[in-house]
């Protein structure tokens, strides 16, 4: 099957984070018969948390080099479709074109009786890199990670990490034509994220600034209700290892709100391979939770995160061929020297 082909075979496939079932199946049988014709190995990798949910593992010999993103995305789906220069729709850059492209790049190298390399594809990086987590417990001696993500097919020297929390505020629920009556948990909270937004966070001179985004905000019973509950999930992404963030936060929300804390991802930093032009990423990925587990961390791929997560999500389909041989090439060198070719 043609990158491009398959690329919009997994984009056609709903796989939105919890839901990787069917594009994991899909991904068995196909690596299955690739495997089966060059020697290879393809295993389901459960993940604990529900039995419904797996990685999948390809290796060809023993793994020195591992090819790895995530199977899920992000909500909602959106089909496939392509013209002259783009294939479009959910999951194009992030993360079903960078499968194909490293699906293409094994390919390449099993022409060339290359062997000692894997595929590994997780679930759950969009919410809380749960498939990396359970291959961290499960190493194979593989010494080197390529992670894809989109980068424009540039060799990523770090990426910021995220803190995400909700802030739960409670009040006291009374008629709203007698608001003394009651207390307002809404008002404490837009309080709450008046202040928040207002706030410093630590910079980095390579990584930039945190930043902040107030993702989803609830809370009410009904407009002649003062409010008796009320919350938002936020979500910070981080330059460090979070640790200040986190105490600024809890210490400026104390008096006002609850903090619960759902996730903290530190900041990565990655080291250049000569030959490769450069860039930095204010996104995070499953990288941290590898724990190198898996071998020395890159991070590269082809598509815009620009486009991402929004409804014009597309991958160049010049940079999606052009990662196959990147990949390749990143694959051979590592195998050899245990560093890309100037």
């Amino acid at each position: 099957m043609h990158a491009f082909e398959l690329t919009r075979r997994l984009i056609d496939i709903e796989s939105i984070t919890m839901n990787e079932k069917e594009v994991g199946d899909f991904l068995h049988g196909y690596l299955s018969e690739l495997a089966a014709d060059t020697g290879g190995v393809v295993e389901r990798m459960m993940v604990s948390e529900s039995p419904e949910r797996f990685n999948l593992l390809a290796t060809w010999g023993e793994p020195v080099v591992t090819l790895s993103t995530h199977l899920d995305t992000v909500p909602p789906f959106i089909p496939s479709r392509e013209d002259d220069e783009f294939i479009w729709g959910r999951g194009a850059c992030d993360v079903k074109g960078i499968i194909a492209a490293m699906i293409g790049a094994v390919r390449q190298l099993l022409t060339e009786n290359l062997t000692n390399f894997a595929l590994l594809f997780v679930v759950g990086e969009e919410r809380n890199s749960a498939g990396a987590i359970e291959a961290a417990k499960h190493p194979r001696g593989s010494r080197f990670l390529i992670n894809g993500e989109p980068t424009e097919n540039l060799l990523a020297l770090g990426s910021k990490g995220a803190y995400r929390f909700t802030l739960k505020a409670s009040g006291r629920m009374a008629h709203s034509a007698y608001p003394e009556y009651g207390e307002s948990a809404i008002l404490k909270l837009l309080n709450a994220l008046q202040r928040l937004r207002g706030m410093e966070f630590p910079s980095h001179p390579v990584l930039g600034s945190a930043t902040t985004n107030i993702g989803i905000v609830r809370g009410g019973r009904a407009p002649n209700i003062i409010p008796d509950e009320a919350e938002a999930e936020v979500l910070i992404r981080l330059v460090d290892d979070g640790a200040e963030v986190r105490r600024l936060v809890k210490e400026a929300m104390r008096f006002q709100v609850d903090v619960q804390e759902v996730l903290t991802i530190p900041a990565v930093h990655l080291e250049k391979l000569p030959g490769f032009k450069t860039t930095v990423v204010s996104y995070t990925t499953d990288i941290p939770a590898f724990e190198g587990a898996w071998g020395k961390p890159f991070l590269m791929g082809p598509g815009s995160i620009l486009v991402a997560h929004t409804k014009d999500e597309r991958i160049p389909k010049k940079q999606l061929l052009e990662a196959i041989d990147i990949y390749a090439r990143m694959v051979r060198q590592l195998l050899t020297t245990g560093e890309a070719a100037a």
